[in-house]
């Protein structure tokens, strides 16, 4: 089976082209070691197709209920990727590193590359980690963080408690709070304040190795085009009021420098290679984190995890 390396910073990303399809324990060595690896040559032309790939390796997620992001089912397991304007980037993350739980792996497949950009970027989370000043790995390690949500019920700026949990009903939403320890209120016009309180820096669920692992930077508003930012704050009272924000664990207010710091080690260590058709890039979601570049013209990348 040829092999191939990529390197950016402290990044690797390993690239398979598989003979055939028995790639499974190849897949998995490079996964522990890199965090991420690139099938390429596999020639996956549609969501069945991508979803068999995927059932190689575990049972795809068939619900993405909580999560923040806009996206649609395509098919059980399948999802599209995450709807947001072509010409905003999405920054660097951990999927769902805001949840009770999240999925161990993702599963990206391209079916039709951008005309330009639309990469999907990755990045060495022990890389992130290591690069950041002592203090402000502390300050995150040893405080963890608070996402906050804005959900409207109905009408508004931002999601809606209903899509973000695919039920329009309260009981079956607070039951779902209630399990997967998030703090919530509803308020007076019947939309859904929640607080989930997690780390910033996560244990390897298999190799034990310390790693970056929390979505800070993409929900503070200072990742925001200026503009974008300044409009946003001026509709609402406090940051609180935003439909997503973010704090110290302790309710404290992140400070920008050290979300600049985190943002200059994320740029230092990130891996971006071209799509080509029929690719699909697994990553390891504790080890790597991943974003989207901006792009122009069509394009279709469906994504689907376990």
């Amino acid at each position: 089976m040829p092999t191939d390396k990529i390197t950016s910073g402290g990044t690797t990303m390993t690239v398979l082209t598989p003979e055939d399809m028995d790639v499974r324990e190849d897949v998995d060595h490079a996964l522990i070691r890199d965090g991420a690896v690139l099938l390429r040559g596999l020639g996956v032309r549609t969501p069945e197709e991508f979803h068999a790939v995927v059932s190689t390796f575990g049972s795809p997620l068939d619900s993405y209920r909580g999560g923040n992001t806009p996206r649609h089912t395509v098919m059980t397991g399948v999802f599209t990727s995450t709807e947001y304007p072509a010409e905003y980037p999405i920054s660097l993350h951990n999927e769902l590193s805001y949840a009770h739980r999240w999925p161990a792996r993702l599963f990206f497949c391209c079916l039709v590359p951008a005309e330009s950009g639309g990469a999907t970027p990755v990045c060495d989370g022990r890389a992130v980690l290591a690069d950041l000043a002592e203090g402000t790995r502390d300050r995150f390690e040893r405080r963890g963080v608070v996402y906050r949500q804005r959900l409207h019920g109905g009408y508004g700026f931002g999601k809606s408690w209903q899509d973000t949990y695919q039920t329009s009903d309260t009981a079956e939403v607070e039951s779902f709070l209630r399990e997967t320890e998030t703090e919530f209120a509803w308020t007076e016009d019947g939309g859904l304040r929640t607080a989930q309180h997690r780390p910033a820096v996560l244990r390897h669920s298999v190799t034990g190795e310390l790693v970056w692992f929390n979505q800070a930077e993409q929900w503070h508003p200072s990742s925001l085009p200026t503009e974008e930012a300044e409009a946003l704050l001026a509709l609402v009272e406090t940051e609180a009021d935003l439909p997503h924000s973010v704090t110290y664990g302790d309710g404290g207010p992140i400070d920008v420098e050290d979300l600049e710091e985190v943002r200059s080690a994320v740029r230092k260590n990130t891996l971006s290679v071209p799509w080509e058709a029929g690719d699909v890039l697994i990553v390891d979601n504790e080890l790597a984190m991943h974003g989207r570049e901006a792009f122009t013209g069509e394009r279709r990348v469906l994504v689907s995890m376990t």
